[in-house]
């Protein structure tokens, strides 16, 4: 009886190592397999989403926002900032370059609101006028001396559009240019039609930029 039960165990655990079964092996591995599949996916999911409707990534490839911004700094924005509210003068925010934008091209720029929806801006001398005021405005984050295309502009801002530029005045392309660029690179046909693309729509902005986390030992709000 006891060589019988020997043989009937041996029969039982036959096709196993140390008695484990290989199939259930398998099967746990799958198991945690499509859990981390199911981690990674939803780890993937809410970075889409939070880049696409919660904030904003900006990386500065140029020097036009110094020296408020540095060449390379990243910036980190919201796109809910203008959800309840509206721009207002001062913000730097992330948007879409227009030119580009009636071209069929995705560049992202980044400048600070100088000009708002139904306001008449002036450049004077390297100075800005708002709605005929006498008194200029008080810009204490540019770089220096305003000297480069810093007289003879005035800007008539379309509703729900907003007039950009860069604290860098002497080495930005911002409003100043962009007509020049929509008739050299045939995003107008007419100088009125060019004028248009001086100013940003609000439906291209897509956030307002608060924080510099890189690099790390410049970790700093903007404002």
């Amino acid at each position: 009886m006891q060589n019988s039960n020997t043989s009937r165990a041996s029969a039982e655990n036959s096709g196993t190592e140390d008695g484990k079964n290989p199939e259930k092996g398998k099967n746990s591995f799958m198991k945690e397999l499509l859990s981390w599949v199911e981690i990674f996916a939803v780890a993937i999911v809410l970075a889409l989403l939070l880049n696409n409707f919660v904030i904003v990534n900006a990386t500065v490839p140029s020097g036009s926002m110094e020296n408020t911004i540095q060449i390379g700094n990243r910036l980190l924005g919201f796109r809910f900032s203008y959800w309840f509210s509206d721009p207002q003068r001062g913000d730097i925010v992330v948007f879409k370059y227009p030119v580009d934008k009636a071209l069929g091209k995705n560049t992202n720029y980044i400048k600070r609101i100088i000009g708002l929806p139904g306001e008449t801006v002036e450049i004077r001398n390297g100075k800005i006028y708002i709605d005929g005021s006498e008194t200029p405005l008080e810009e204490t984050y540019l770089k220096e001396e305003w000297t480069v295309r810093n007289d003879g502009y005035t800007f008539e801002i379309p509703e729900d559009s907003y007039l950009m530029l860069g604290d860098n005045r002497n080495n930005s392309s911002d409003s100043r240019y962009w007509a020049e660029k929509a008739l050299q690179y045939g995003a107008a046909d007419t100088v009125e039609e060019a004028m248009t693309f001086s100013y940003v729509p609000r439906d291209l902005i897509l956030g307002k930029a608060y924080f510099r986390y890189w690099p790390l030992n410049k970790i700093s709000s903007l404002y």
